[in-house]
């Protein structure tokens, strides 16, 4: 049996987990097997950049961050335009697919990379997709693996900001990753205790992010800390349409949301508000237990399902179940955090603001 494997999109915690729990889960079972390697995600499929791998390239790795791979993003909205010179990327896919004389092609990526792996299937590749991404925003199944690893650094981001915000009586402003799910900001606020959390699916009002504040103060409270997903909006910006509020958001002076949250807060109040962005250090280091677990579970299911010859599926958890999705049923579709949630219930009762 010959498999093809690629890690593409953004990088995250426990990729080298997943592919580790592929290769096992074969090679236990299969007494000739090849693994080919794409290096840099679908550029490397493309283009025919790839190594062929064995046993020890996996060894060690289960702790590893990152991807032995490499990864690029190829936005899916550009796919099946030809590049500088001409080349049908697609078919370009296919052909080295075909080249190879590979029984399965194992994907692990987000949402874009599960868009480009869906379009293959209807090409007539035998595809299989492993849900990696640090927003834990892909549809159809509850957990994402990168997901916990990017929540404990976060966590702890917001952690030794709690210090310094009670030493100088500050408000800070924490800006998460998540352009357009807030999962990674709502699990990181909860665990660090934040006072208010803002996220793309609840549109906030100013004034309320200020009665908050100020309501902590007279608690005898003078510091807060607002945990903010970098795709937040203002409920004034959630009625402008995409390009009305890309347009807007040009204007403004502010790098990003939390300076403008910041500086709205010290224009309005007598508070004095800080900014820190941790970045993309929340997709980094090691994976943590929980993700090297699932990772290995999704990675081992992946392997039954390619020796069943199951192919167009993604591996998904659902209710703690291992369980396999077609793609052509989630492909395209975003997990938001719904408003009404139970999870956002339970912060609001225990006092944390939504800014709603």
């Amino acid at each position: 049996m010959r498999i093809g494997m690629l890690t593409s999109g953004g990088d995250c915690q426990a990729l080298n987990a997943a592919m580790r729990g592929v290769v096992k889960g074969l090679s236990h079972n299969l007494d000739d097997l090849e693994i080919f390697g794409f290096y840099n995600g679908y550029r490397g499929l493309i283009y025919g950049d790839y190594r062929k791998l064995t046993n020890q390239d996996f060894s060690g790795i289960l702790n590893v961050g990152g991807t032995i791979l490499g990864s690029s993003r190829v936005p899916f909205k550009t796919i099946q335009v030809p590049d500088e010179n001409g080349l049908n990327k697609i078919e370009a896919m296919k052909q080295n697919y075909y080249d190879l004389n590979l029984d399965c092609l194992v994907i692990l990526g987000g949402n874009g990379t599960q868009k480009t792996a869906n379009l293959l299937r209807q090409e007539g590749l035998n595809i299989i997709h492993l849900p990696k991404t640090i927003d834990n925003d892909i549809y159809g199944t509850d957990m994402t693996f990168g997901f916990y690893s990017a929540v404990e650094i976060a966590s702890q981001s917001m952690d030794c900001i709690h210090t310094t915000a009670a030493s100088h009586n500050r408000v800070f402003v924490v800006e998460i990753m998540g352009h357009k799910v807030g999962w990674l900001t709502l699990y990181s606020g909860l665990a660090s205790g934040a006072d208010i959390i803002l996220l793309p699916e609840i549109p906030y009002d100013d004034k309320k992010i200020l009665e908050a504040i100020q309501k902590r103060k007279q608690s005898g409270k003078d510091f807060s800390i607002i945990a903010v997903a970098e795709g937040a909006i203002s409920k004034q910006e959630a009625l402008l349409s995409k390009k009305d509020l890309k347009q807007q958001r040009k204007k403004e002076k502010a790098p990003s949301i939390s300076y403008k949250i910041a500086n709205m807060i010290m224009e309005n109040s007598e508070f004095d508000a800080r900014v820190t962005i941790p970045g993309h250090v929340q997709r980094g280091g090691a994976p943590c237990p929980y993700d090297r677990i699932l990772a290995t579970r999704l990675g081992a299911a992946a392997a039954q399902c390619i020796l069943d010859k199951d192919y167009g599926n993604m591996i998904g958890i659902i209710n703690n179940k291992i369980e396999r999705i077609p793609l052509e049923k989630v492909a395209g579709k975003l997990k938001y955090v719904d408003p009404e949630s139970d999870i956002v219930k339970e912060a609001k009762c225990i006092g944390i603001s939504f800014g709603d």
